[in-house]
Order: C-alpha cells, then structure tokens, then sequence
C-alpha cells in the first residue's frame, strides 16, 4: 500500500508542475481536475472520507465546472480552436 501511495504523490507533483507551466487554458483546467481526483484518493487512504467527498465534489467538480464556463464567456476556448483551424489551413 505504500507504493500506491508514493505512486499518488508522485502522480500528485507531476500534475502541480504541468499546471503551473501550461500555456493552454483548457489543459491547465484537466490537469488540475485530474490534481483534485487524486488529491480525493489520497485523502480515501489516509481515512478521511469527509475530506475525499469534499475535495472530489468541490475540487473536480464545482470549481473546475465554473473554469469551463468561465473560459467559455471569455471566448479563450473558441480562440484556441480557430487557432487550430487557421493552422490546419496553411
């Protein structure tokens, strides 16, 4: 069992330092999503499910639904994929 958790940590600070260092919004927000599901696993093995539930409802859930419409509102998604589309044009 302690290998899966310095596996989860280690998974834990991979996804931390690939957040920080994005440039792409929308990977940023599912790197951090995946951060918070991990983060709720991590509290699971050390016995504190109240801390999982809340990490995993409001980390993964709630805060990473109003990045997505918050992105959406500030058009950076549709941004993205017209950049996308002009470069499959060239």
């Amino acid at each position: 069992m302690q290998f899966f958790m310095y596996i989860l940590l280690g998974f834990l600070l991979v996804c931390a330092i690939s957040v920080s260092l994005s440039k792409n919004l929308l990977n940023s927000i599912l790197v951090y999503m995946s951060y918070s599901l991990v983060m709720s696993i991590i509290w699971i093995l050390l016995e504190s499910p109240d801390l999982a539930i809340t990490e995993a409802a409001v980390g993964a859930g709630v805060t990473s639904v109003l990045f997505f419409v918050t992105l959406k509102k500030i058009h950076a998604i549709m941004k993205a994929e017209e950049k996308e589309g002009e470069k499959k044009d060239e």
